[in-house]
């Protein structure tokens, strides 16, 4: 056979491969799932990192049972971040507004709260207001793993911010959002060298 033959018969079998590649809907019962990851136990700086509690309020949490079952632990971890002097943001949905913060959580008059899409650093002024605090780190939790956590957490990241994951405050509507979240911040191209995976108790403060 020549050369000529032998390209053309490798051209055709790979057009015949491509052609009959199952796509991932086809193949989504043979995906095993990830290993989970290691979870760290950072220290972070209390006068360099802020606490970000993302529509943590009733009309979004409320309906979510991982969303309600993770605000006790949220809520012990505020009161941590608040006695070491910790920056504190929030942000809530079109919808809401201070009052309608989850009590355990609820923001102090001098706690600036930011309204977004599900990316909170687009049409708000969370940006400013880290930088002017010289935020350096920022801990997430929202009440949607890939809603409000996932977006904003890539958005800070590409803006220059180190992220802390506690895994147990990104809840979803499904253990499968959940890890799906958290999966693409610890593997996708623009976050995974600046995302650590925790919890919320394993989180040390370095008081200034």
């Amino acid at each position: 056979m020549s050369i000529r033959n032998s390209l053309a018969a490798l051209t055709a079998m790979l057009a015949m491969t491509v052609t009959s590649a199952a796509n991932i809907v086809e193949l989504w019962e043979q995906v095993p799932p990830p290993p989970a990851p290691k979870l760290a136990s950072p220290a972070v700086k209390a006068n360099e990192t802020a606490l970000l509690l993302l529509d943590i309020e009733e009309l979004t949490c409320n309906p979510r049972p991982r969303c309600l079952a993770a605000v006790p632990a949220m809520a012990a971890f505020l009161e941590k971040a608040r006695s070491a002097q910790m920056a504190v943001l929030y942000s809530n949905t079109g919808s809401g507004s201070r009052a309608t913060m989850l009590p355990p959580v609820a923001p102090r008059d001098d706690e600036p709260i930011v309204k977004g899409t599900v990316n909170k650093f687009l049409g708000s002024r969370l940006d400013e207001y880290l930088k002017a605090r010289n935020i350096k780190t920022v801990i997430v939790c929202g009440t949607a793993a890939s809603g409000a956590a996932l977006h904003t957490a890539t958005g800070a990241a590409q803006l220059g911010y180190k992220i802390v994951l506690p895994v147990d405050c990104v809840p979803g509507a499904s253990l499968f959002e959940e890890q799906a979240a958290v999966w693409s911040l610890l593997n996708g191209p623009g976050t995974t060298r600046v995302t650590t995976a925790t919890t919320l108790d394993a989180i040390q403060i370095e008081k200034p």
